[in-house]
């Protein structure tokens, strides 16, 4: 370690100890400007022999307890590689230099399994239904949902997943490191919008590392670290997998990738199936989306289908009005076959029409045809309802049945200007 990065360490060990209680959220807020503070750090916890690492584990411990969240978010940051360097000593078998980082994992999984009365928390999870959008599925792109009973009373219901109460611990053993890790990766992976890259960079490494040591892969991958096999469990491998997709989607593909790879390679190998269903589940999203940015600084994000807002739904609501001019346009289009078979010289197939025999109007809008004695008598059925059929065409000529045709659209405009409601009461009134 140099001595620069050395004394940047200690000046930062010196001056929170001197720090008053009201200027807490100030220097807080300073932290992210100290461009060489982070990058000192992790040198430190990569020596495990170093004589900083015991004060730097303390203060970190110390930011975490103070209760302010940009320091919580601060110490987490650093949780990757506290977590490696935990594995690989206790892979080592030398428990004497993982002392301080121990204390320092265990005291941040006793501070948030309580609450702030020291009450132990139980986390609730809601597991989305499919028939509802997200912003990771359409209900439209799986497919048809049969409609059955159950889906039916299930429909709308919300399951809610409880995590807790969880036991204090006060050391690691072979029982319960797993328990308290994957709890660490959890409170990690809740803050993920907040880390850095460097940090994500870390959890990838992380992966990749635990996943392959001590396996063949381990010399595909050229890593020369530690070659015993670590024990790891389906749930611990699960976080993983959560902060590894966020790291893809957010800039370190290649690294992600690679890291993916390898979560599902010990996972295929150890036989775990929530591991395998979640990772390839990951897997083929990231293949079929395609990842917007490639600026590797700005935040990537996966093209996803949106549901259709109200203005869209509204320009193609069915309503009484549009229903109205479909059967007018359709009438229409009735009519239009009728004139080219005329023209055509053929014979025209009787329909409902709104005019009568001589052509004559009435006030109201129905017409009159003419009796047997000579006058004229509206075309009405026993019960009121007019009823008026066109001549016979073989009664005409061909001109009389297109004058005819064309008298009929004439006087079919004119019903459609005046309204439905006219003709109505015209048909009221008889």
């Amino acid at each position: 370690m140099l001595a620069m990065d050395q004394g940047v360490v200690e000046e930062w060990l010196s001056e929170f100890k001197t720090l008053p209680d009201n200027a807490v959220s100030t220097y807080a807020a300073s932290l992210k400007d100290k461009g060489a503070l982070v990058p000192a750090l992790y040198k430190v916890m990569r020596e495990n022999y170093s004589d900083l690492l015991e004060p730097v584990c303390h203060q970190l411990f110390e930011f975490y307890r103070s209760g302010e969240p940009q320091l919580q978010r601060f110490t987490l940051q650093f949780l990757p590689e506290l977590l490696w360097s935990l594995l690989s000593v206790s892979a080592a078998r030398d428990p004497h230099t993982s002392g301080c980082i121990e204390a320092l994992l265990l005291g941040i999984y006793n501070l948030e399994i309580v609450d702030k009365d020291g009450q132990s928390k139980i986390l609730s999870f809601t597991v989305p239904s499919l028939s509802k959008p997200s912003v990771y599925h359409e209900p439209s792109a799986i497919g048809s949902i049969a409609l059955t009973e159950g889906a039916l009373a299930n429909h709308g219901l919300s399951r809610v997943v409880y995590s807790g109460p969880h036991l204090q611990r006060e050391t690691f053993t072979a029982q319960n490191k797993f328990e308290v890790l994957t709890f660490l990766l959890l409170c990690y992976n809740a803050a993920l919008s907040y880390m850095t890259s460097t940090s994500l960079q870390s959890l990838c490494q992380l992966s990749s590392r635990v996943c392959i040591c001590g396996y063949p892969r381990q010399q595909i991958r050229r890593y020369k670290g530690i070659s015993t096999r670590l024990t790891v469990t389906s749930e611990f491998l699960v976080q993983l997998i959560t902060g590894i997709h966020y790291a893809v989607c957010n800039g370190e593909v290649e690294l992600g990738s690679k890291a993916l790879d390898d979560v599902l390679y010990r996972a295929q190998l150890e036989l775990f199936p929530e591991a395998l269903l979640v990772g390839n589940a990951i897997k083929s999203s990231l293949h079929g989306a395609a990842l917007k940015s490639n600026n590797k600084e700005g935040a990537r994000s996966i093209q996803v289908e949106i549901t259709p807002t109200s203005s869209r739904i509204s320009r193609n609501a069915v309503t009484s009005l549009s229903i109205r001019g479909h059967r007018w346009k359709r009438h229409e289009s009735q009519e239009v076959s009728v004139d080219s078979e005329a023209a055509a010289g053929g014979v025209a197939i009787p329909e409902i029409s709104v005019t009568g025999v001589s052509g004559e109007r009435m006030a109201n809008g129905d017409s009159l045809r003419p009796r047997p004695d000579g006058r004229a008598q509206p075309d009405c059925d026993p019960l009121g309802a007019t009823s008026e059929v066109s001549l016979d065409p073989r009664g005409h000529d061909s001109g009389t049945r297109g004058q005819e045709v064309r008298r009929q659209k004439s006087v079919r405009r004119m019903v459609e200007n005046e309204g439905s409601g006219s003709a109505s009461t015209g048909r009221s009134q008889y």
